[in-house]
């Protein structure tokens, strides 16, 4: 299956928007959603071949909304970030959905463990010291902080279109 570039840039160019706004305000807002499943009934027109109406298309997508609500109900992601990637998952050919997701995955691990070092190193001492008072709270506080997650979808929209660029068609 190919990805117009058309689309690839696209999701790229909305991606470096969404990812800043999400990095200055930590939120994304739901009109981005709402444009990519604008977008998505445009081109079931315009590459029918590509993205199509039928329920494999939506598997992901679907796994994602659900996914994302428990992540958003148990506060460890912005209920922005469930819904945009429900609707990038839209954008992107269903024949790659897995490939997309396992960048996504790689991505999001890489970004995560460096994120989770750097904040430890960052908060060392703070950590030996609650540690030393089991005091489980500070730790929590330490270690329960949300972060940006639009930035990571880009790395790994990047990632994804380098590893796949014969993929693409004009």
């Amino acid at each position: 299956m190919k990805l117009p570039i058309s689309v690839f840039i696209f999701l790229l160019l909305q991606l470096l928007l969404v990812a800043y706004g999400d990095i200055k305000t930590r939120k994304i807002p739901n009109y981005w959603a709402l444009i990519n499943i604008s977008i998505f009934a445009l081109l079931t027109f315009l590459f029918p071949e590509q993205y199509r109406w039928e329920m494999k298309t939506f598997i992901f997508p679907i796994a994602f909304f659900f996914v994302g609500f428990i992540l958003f109900m148990l506060k460890i992601m912005g209920g922005g970030d469930s819904k945009y990637l429900v609707s990038f998952y839209l954008l992107t050919p269903v024949d790659l959905h897995e490939s997309a997701f396992l960048f996504l995955l790689l991505s999001t691990v890489i970004v995560g463990l460096f994120l989770l070092i750097m904040n430890a190193l960052n908060n060392f001492e703070k950590i030996l010291s609650a540690i030393k008072c089991m005091d489980i709270p500070a730790i929590k506080e330490v270690f329960g902080t949300k972060f940006s997650y639009a930035p990571v979808i880009l790395i790994s929209w990047m990632w994804f279109g380098f590893e796949n660029r014969e993929l693409m068609f004009w």
